[in-house]
């Protein structure tokens, strides 16, 4: 049957309790390829690399069913407040 993008947020969410998370299915909905944006506090002081065996580690079943899961960001909340900064200073720009 294949996991629902609805499935992948509701196990990252409990488990990593992320201040913004954004899964997109891009498998045209069969559930076997999933994108991931996630920012935790969880990840504060590790590594990129670390990073996403946590997300895998806590999609362990699901990956079981999912082909591919791009981890397109794996960041911690201070690391987003100053992107979203960024981004802002560049529209003023």
């Amino acid at each position: 049957m294949g996991v629902t993008k609805e499935q992948v947020e509701s196990t990252l969410t409990s488990k990593l309790k992320p201040s913004y998370l954004e899964v997109i299915d891009t498998s045209g909905g069969c559930g076997a390829s999933f994108v991931v944006e996630i920012v935790s506090e969880q990840f504060e002081g590790k590594r990129l690399l670390e990073r996403h065996r946590i997300v895998n580690a806590a999609l362990e079943e699901e990956m079981k069913e999912i082909h591919a899961l791009s981890i397109r960001k794996a960041i911690t909340p201070e690391q987003w407040k100053q992107q979203e900064e960024a981004e802002k200073s560049n529209a003023v720009a």
